[in-house]
């Protein structure tokens, strides 16, 4: 079977997922193929009152299923299945994310699919491994560290992966006994409607997990502020987390977890393996054409070698072969997301060319249908250069060079006034690995790489503006559960 298919055959019904149900909507947000322009859907917004009811939903689902209180392996075993059912319907998730997303559908199948499935299985397994904590006290009584859900968890994800980072939201919510009220991007909500019924259909009760589309400004607002939600969990702008935390302010105190945008540098030194360094960088700005939070997207590199890890990088950039995300061929170079998005990664590039730096690739559009932007590099450029401050979420690669061997200068470089996700540093001196990682101020660090592994269990998650708290790992499964202190006396 080839995975290439027709977009017109593949139907994209205006709904939201309510208590195991499908609710009908009409669709109000129109919405185009980032691989052509054409318009193919449209969205609808869920108001307050609709978030209301999924809410309500929530609650009584959680008190009639008995999903909290069951023995902690039932819940492992439902989510199981439900992985399995993610990997059995895997084709019709990739078509429904390939039209809509810029993930190609190659891309969909090997990587995002069976990643989701992995990432629900290991937060699966938490639900009868973690507990609480019984601690030392006087011999007159017992101390304990009981644990429990919050109850009903708010949760919005990004359209840039969205099925994957709907599993970071409910797999460990649910792990940890929650029920779910999920938004996810106005602009890519249907693969995660899809998998929601999945998830009923392998036996998670149905209201658990909740689908309620829409806008930022309407239904996520609704969401992040309401009053029976118990905590939120977001992925996207550093803006939109900022929104979220007042309006959470506004309405009342809950836990957050914010994972947020990133300017993440890529430290080279001369002493590198650069033919692994520049992969590995090439790699990450154009893959998913760098829309991603962790791109690294700000080389700063020593000055000796720095002509030469710019031509490979520029031969990388190159290489790249643009098409649609519908044609199994397509790999590896995606589309931007929305025409509004390629004009502002376009202006900033042209800003920063006219305050003095110097495009040595791309620098615009991809002269074809759809939302292409050329794989651009720029050098040149200073702190306070546009390219350099702003997260541009594109294939945008600024060059800031350093003196050999001035560990200082480096790390002042690579030091960001206002994201701290991640960075990247490539060396083959191990004490400089270990005393230049201590000092990068991101919350992940990869030495000699560059990018997510499938270990789910190292947690992400960012410094400074970047975020709050963790996704992933075990902390991301603690996050979805409240303690409380008992002290008994004997």
């Amino acid at each position: 079977m080839t995975l290439s298919f027709d977009p017109s055959s593949i139907r994209f019904p205006a709904e939201h997922f309510i208590g195991g149900e499908r609710i009908a909507a009409e669709g109000a947000l129109d919405l185009h193929r980032p691989s052509d322009g054409v318009a193919f859907a449209a969205c609808p917004v869920a108001s307050e009152d609709l978030v209301d009811r999924a809410v309500d939903t929530a609650k009584q689902a959680l008190a009639t299923s008995g999903w909290a209180s069951a023995r902690p392996r039932e819940r492992t075993n439902a989510l199981h299945r439900w992985a399995d059912l993610i990997e059995q319907e895997a084709v019709t998730l990739a078509r429904l994310e390939a039209v809509a997303s810029t993930r190609p559908i190659a891309e969909m199948m090997t990587i995002d699919i069976p990643i989701t499935a992995e990432q629900i299985r290991f937060f699966a397994e938490f639900a009868d491994k973690e507990g609480g904590d019984l601690v030392p006290t006087a011999d007159d009584s017992l101390g304990l560290i009981a644990t429990e859900p919050y109850g009903v968890v708010g949760a919005i994800t990004p359209w840039n992966f969205p099925i994957s980072m709907a599993a970071w939201k409910l797999g460990p919510a649910l792990a940890a006994g929650n029920a779910v009220v999920l938004k996810p991007s106005e602009m890519t909500p249907f693969a995660t409607l899809y998998m929601a019924e999945l998830a009923v259909r392998a036996g998670v009760p149905a209201g658990l997990i909740n689908i309620v589309n829409g806008d930022g400004r309407t239904t996520g607002t609704a969401i992040t502020g309401h009053p029976g939600i118990a905590k939120v969990s977001f992925t996207g702008s550093t803006a939109a987390g900022a929104a979220i935390m007042a309006n959470v302010a506004r309405t009342g105190i809950k836990p957050m977890t914010l994972e947020l945008g990133g300017k993440s540098p890529q430290v080279v030194f001369a002493d590198a393996d650069l033919e692994r360094a520049c992969a590995a960088i090439a790699r990450s700005v154009l893959g998913n054409a760098g829309q991603a939070c962790v791109a690294g997207s700000r080389l700063v590199v020593e000055a000796s070698v720095a002509e030469a890890v710019v031509d490979k990088i520029v031969a990388a950039m190159a290489a790249v072969r643009p098409g649609p995300t519908w044609d199994a061929a397509t790999s590896g170079y995606a589309p931007i997301i929305s025409e509004r998005q390629l004009a502002r990664m376009a202006s900033i590039v042209e800003a920063t060319v006219a305050g003095g730096g110097t495009c040595r690739h791309g620098g615009g559009r991809i002269d074809r249908e759809g939302y292409f932007f050329a794989p651009t590099l720029i050098d040149g450029v200073d702190e306070a250069s546009p390219a350099v401050t702003e997260e541009i979420f594109g294939p945008v690669l600024t060059v800031q060079t350093f003196q050999d061997g001035d560990e200082d200068a480096a790390l002042a470089l690579a030091d960001h006034p206002t994201y701290g996700l991640c960075a990247g540093l490539y060396t083959r001196d191990l004490a400089r690995a270990v005393r230049v990682t201590r000092k990068l101020q991101a919350g992940t660090v990869w030495v000699n790489r560059y990018g997510r592994s499938r270990d789910h269990i190292l947690p992400t998650g960012g410094y400074k503006s970047s975020g709050l708290g963790k996704d992933l790992g075990r902390e991301a499964y603690l996050a979805n559960r409240k303690s409380k202190s008992v002290l008994i006396a004997i």
